[in-house]
């Protein structure tokens, strides 16, 4: 079974840009995948104004009895998160890599507009391989 299920970026306003899912069982349609980034996004946001830590920037683990939710948000307010089984480790280190190749790929790329669903090729191949090697180095534990 796989480490990571599903892969999501969301735009600064909510909008998702890019989904991706890495599971065998129970694939979400294209509804379904919308839905959860708007819930994400909206819980997020809530979570920033009611936490009572000052400085507090959202929620970065949601943990489940079936899967964990880790998120990570980039200063720009692009949000990046992961659906995975309970306690998987480094994807906090996952996520930051799959923001570097979203700046190396996505936003250097001179045909992509901003805030628009993500359609570059070289970003799929490599977030592929990083996802990959990230489960051959939990197998390897």
């Amino acid at each position: 079974m796989a480490a990571v299920y599903s892969l999501y970026i969301i735009n600064k306003s909510g909008g998702l840009i890019y989904y991706k899912d890495y599971g065998s069982s129970g694939r979400m349609d294209t509804n379904d995948s919308l839905r959860v980034a708007s819930l994400w996004h909206s819980m997020h946001a809530i979570s920033q104004q009611l936490s009572p830590v000052s400085g507090c920037t959202g929620i970065e683990l949601l943990q489940a009895d079936t899967f964990d939710l880790h998120c990570f948000q980039s200063l720009t307010g692009t949000k990046f998160f992961v659906v995975c089984e309970p306690g998987t480790q480094q994807m906090e280190s996952l996520l930051k890599f799959v923001y570097e190749l979203y700046t190396d790929y996505v936003l250097k790329n001179p045909f992509y507009e901003m805030e628009m669903p993500i359609r570059c090729e070289l970003f799929d191949i490599n977030l592929a391989q990083a996802v990959q090697k990230d489960r051959v180095a939990l197998l390897g534990r």
